[in-house]
């Protein structure tokens, strides 16, 4: 069947479709450099104004970043996965559980910043972050990589996949 698929899909529309698990792959890496800066930032642990400015602002782009990526999935690609893919359902079901989780750890962090938390605390709700992320991520792209090169979705990648796609 992924035969026929392919020789009716002209080279350009193949590259589309292929491009959307390099869309995803780089989406991923940007945000692990988000995630990534934004505790190298913490870590310098630089007394002053200026440095709680510039973590107050890796914070809440990170932030800002991770859920528009999630909620471009949820709004876009899961339904188009689903809807193409009825058997991965329970796969998009999880991953949409895990996107509900990480906000809410997301939103831990934006008020521990917004209230100036001490860095071990703030470094404590990154490293939360970045541990459910990262599984998610390697879920992500096990169940769904090999579906993003064959799925037909006529939306930008930004609709899709989030702010941070270039």
């Amino acid at each position: 069947m992924r035969r026929t698929l392919r020789s009716r899909v002209t080279e350009r529309e193949t590259t589309r479709l292929i491009a959307w698990s390099q869309e995803l792959r780089r989406v991923h890496h940007r945000l692990r450099e988000a995630l990534s800066v934004t505790r190298d930032s913490l870590a310098d642990g630089s007394p002053g104004e200026a440095a709680t400015r510039e973590l107050l602002l890796y914070c809440h782009g990170f932030c800002a970043a991770l859920d528009g990526h999630h909620q471009g999935e949820d709004r876009t690609l899961f339904p188009a996965i689903g809807a193409e893919h009825p058997e991965l359902r329970p796969v998009v079901r999880q991953l949409e559980q895990d996107h509900s989780m990480i906000a809410h750890l997301l939103g831990g962090l934006r008020a521990a910043v917004d209230r100036t938390a001490p860095p071990e605390e703030l470094g404590r709700h990154l490293e939360g972050i970045a541990a459910i992320m990262e599984n998610h991520f390697r879920y992500e792209e096990r169940q769904l990589l090999a579906v993003l090169e064959t799925l037909e979705l006529a939306a930008e990648p930004r609709d899709a996949l989030g702010p941070m796609h270039n």
